[in-house]
């Protein structure tokens, strides 16, 4: 399925160089932030205290937010779970104050809107516990860094795998540069809307690394630059319906999901956009600035076909 058509190439790779300027500008400003401002993290990652709290009748979250806002604390996460009338509140470590202190001054607080709260737990989420997540945190990407690398080496070049992840990676660091400079909260759905990115990005680059291996093999009169334009044009409509697509959906959710979602979205459309920039146009320019070439992807006896010489098709592989 395809919206349009390009009959000529777009010489994409014309304007590597300036691709790959942008790019680096924004990877080391997102560097920067990070260094200097750092990740705002949430109670997962910091600790602090969890309450349970459940109403005779289904819970308005927004109430119960804004109640709890107005005792000072800061970054508090709000959200049902189970059932309609079981919410779930996070409230961060502060100095002074004790898990059982916070816990009370809320509970005081929600009672006083709706007598039905009633607290079903509480317990304090200390930062060993904190530490220990962003050690896994660390792990998962690492484990998906590592995982992605291997299967483009294998399936492709290990020249490919390399400008995949480092196009790839530069999206990350850019959506943390982006939380870490306006200090939005970082929290685990964030963590995991990251590493969605990360899958998501390969995802379109192994689709523009397909296209150049049958190019390469299809088109034998075509040079490195020309056979990458080819495929970068070539795929244009199905990016379009697909990032589309994707990108309606998480708008959705960052517009009508709420405050639980909003910052997962938030990434999610952060990570989206500069993804299809970097695995388009960022991740195929270091591949061939690596020196891909066609005898890298095409393996075996080359069969000509009885063509017109003049065919750019003469002479595939067969």
């Amino acid at each position: 399925m395809e919206f349009f058509r390009i009959k000529r190439d777009i010489p994409f790779m014309r304007h590597a160089l300036v691709f790959n300027a942008v790019s680096l500008v924004t990877f080391l400003a997102a560097v920067f932030f990070l260094f200097s401002r750092g990740l705002h993290l949430s109670v997962e990652f910091t600790g602090g205290t969890l309450l349970e709290v459940t109403y005779a009748q289904p819970a308005d979250v927004a109430v119960v937010r804004d109640t709890v806002a107005k005792l000072g604390f800061a970054d508090v996460q709000v959200q049902n779970y189970g059932t309609a009338r079981d919410v779930l509140i996070r409230l961060p470590a502060q100095k002074g104050v004790s898990s059982a202190q916070q816990s009370a001054q809320v509970m005081t607080a929600l009672k006083a809107v709706d007598a039905s709260a009633s607290m079903r737990r509480t317990e304090f989420v200390g930062p060993q516990v904190g530490d220990e997540l962003a050690a896994d945190g660390l792990k998962a990407l690492a484990f998906v860094v590592v995982g992605i690398m291997i299967y483009l080496a294998i399936r492709f070049e290990w020249k490919f795998a390399v400008a995949a992840i480092i196009a790839n990676l530069h999206d990350v660091i850019i959506i943390m540069g982006f939380f870490a400079f306006f200090q939005w909260e970082f929290s685990l759905p964030v963590l995991a809307a990251v590493l969605a990115v990360l899958g998501y990005s390969v995802n379109e680059s192994v689709v523009i690394f397909d296209r150049i291996r049958e190019n390469f093999r299809r088109y034998r009169k075509m040079n490195t630059v020309e056979i990458i334009n080819n495929a970068i044009t070539s795929t244009i409509s199905r990016t379009i319906i697909t990032h589309g697509s994707t990108q309606m959906m998480v708008l959705s959710m960052l517009l009508f999901g709420g405050a639980t979602l909003h910052y997962f979205a938030l990434a999610l459309t952060i990570g989206i956009l500069f993804g299809i920039y970097s695995s388009v146009f960022v991740a195929a320019s270091i591949a061939m600035w690596l020196g891909i070439q066609r005898e890298d992807l095409v393996k075996g006896t080359v069969v000509k076909k009885d063509t017109d010489p003049n065919d750019p098709n003469a002479g595939a592989t067969v």
